[in-house]
């Protein structure tokens, strides 16, 4: 099961990083916090000393066609806001 999927690089979780040293991922919604925590410490050596975690149900989402009115449901997923110990960061930008 591939734990992490994505870093999340928003404005609000930027504020987050800069104020309480919090980084956000999108993660696999099977996953439970001793899995994420685990998979964050391998993949970017640092120590957690928290991990929280939300489920979010897909927006629903219609458009008019020729066909009539199509409705539908984006993707579900879950976000995990871990917390990292002083003076410890994660470069999301150093591998690309």
């Amino acid at each position: 099961m591939e734990i992490l999927k994505k870093p999340l690089l928003t404005e609000k979780i930027t504020q987050l990083t800069e104020k309480l040293n919090r980084y956000a991922f999108k993660v696999d919604p099977r996953a439970n916090k001793i899995q994420i925590k685990g998979a964050i410490e391998a993949m970017y050596g640092v120590n957690i000393t928290a991990v929280n975690t939300m489920k979010y149900m897909g927006k629903l989402k219609s458009r008019n066609t020729k066909a009539g009115a199509v409705t539908g449901r984006a993707a579900a997923y879950k976000k995990a806001i871990i917390t990292l110990k002083d003076g410890e960061t994660i470069d999301f930008y150093s591998n690309i």
